[in-house]
């Protein structure tokens, strides 16, 4: 499901509509999904059990879908895990260094990944730093970051995103193997398999790195693999759910209690038709039409945010949580730490001499 622009730039509003299609179009002609991988989140603070944005993913794992989130890139000083990865149903996966070794001995939690709090931490980790994987031409980021590109045309980046592919592909595999596995018991066998990292914190790293192998040959134990987490109910702010990541037309943000239809949210209607598998009905969602010429300007002609027509522009390039996102941080603070459009992310050189 593609929900952002040509930059990523995107709003909540789309992923939890994203979400929901997902949900209700899983076992369409054969589709048999299981996995959603979530390499997204905002620093909203607001309750998972409130949270719009944290419910769509946990109606998704309570529906039968695994869902792996990451768990964010501000390392030990940000105050929670990036939302939705706070909610307790799902996989928050943090982001190990192997320091460019196969053995796991040396391995590090990566300077980058998010710990989270007393309350909710990560449940597992994976590779995700200097990680090789294919190149898109001519995309935002390789435009920008060159120094990224490998000369066998792949391209080499980090962060908690990277470590969220890895445990959906794990994931992946776990099923096709044994497809009848819930999602609770997927969880359960990737915290119970993991191996611990000594040379890092405890707290940094929840069950510690996954290994798939010991999990695929391991029983999941029924009694222990129930998850009795207070289920969340989504009515709560849509605004604090995007925390202060904006998506911007001609220097207005799209902010409040507002889809990006110019619809007022009625976040209680809203999570009751998540949960039925009603949001969608045909190319509508909640009413709104996302198919055909909906996407084309014509649907948004005639409404604003905040007094600012979205007809006729192009949301590409337009400037996101009041700053631009190539030469500026993203969601209102640096990325991991550092200028995503310097020479650096996640805290490290993208430059050929870093591993």
């Amino acid at each position: 499901m593609k929900v952002g622009a040509a930059n990523g730039a995107t709003d909540v509003v789309q992923v939890i509509a994203a979400l929901d299609w997902v949900v209700q179009h899983q076992h369409d002609n054969g589709l048999n999904i299981r996995v959603i991988a979530l390499a997204y989140g905002t620093d909203g603070q607001q309750p998972y059990t409130l949270d719009p944005l944290a419910y769509a993913a946990e109606v998704a794992w309570r529906h039968g879908i695994v869902v792996v989130v990451a768990a964010g890139n501000t390392g030990q000083t940000a105050p929670s895990l990036d939302n939705p990865a706070t909610d307790p149903f799902v996989i928050a996966v943090g982001a190990s260094d192997t320091n460019g070794t196969y053995t796991s001995g040396d391995d590090v939690v990566a300077p980058f990944s998010t710990w989270g709090n007393d309350d909710r931490g990560v449940d597992v980790l994976a590779p995700g730093r200097s990680v090789v994987s294919l190149r898109d031409p001519g995309s935002y980021i390789d435009v920008n970051h060159p120094e990224g590109r490998e000369p066998d045309g792949l391209f080499r980046g980090s962060g908690t995103s990277q470590a969220t592919a890895v445990v959906a592909g794990s994931v992946a595999l776990m099923l096709q193997n044994r497809p009848d596995l819930s999602p609770d018991q997927v969880k359960w066998l990737l915290r119970r398999t993991a191996r611990p990292l000594p040379m890092s914190d405890p707290a940094s790293q929840g069950a510690g790195e996954i290994d798939l192998r010991r999990a695929g040959r391991t029983a999941p134990k029924e009694k222990r693999v129930s998850q009795s987490w207070t289920p969340g109910t989504g009515t709560g702010n849509l605004e604090a759910a995007r925390g202060s990541v904006h998506v911007e037309m001609d220097g207005v943000a799209l902010a409040g209690e507002m889809d990006i239809f110019g619809t007022p949210w009625d976040g209680q209607s809203w999570s009751g038709q998540s949960w039925t598998g009603q949001s969608w009905s045909g190319g509508l969602w909640m009413g709104q039409s996302w198919s055909g010429q909906s996407w084309s300007g014509q649907s948004w002609t005639g409404q604003s945010w905040t007094g600012q027509s979205w007809t006729g522009q192009s949301w590409t390039g337009q400037s996101w949580s009041g700053q631009s996102w190539s030469g500026q941080s993203w969601s209102g603070q640096s990325w991991s730490g550092q200028s995503w459009s310097g020479v650096s992310w996640s805290g490290q050189s993208w430059s050929g001499a870093t591993p």
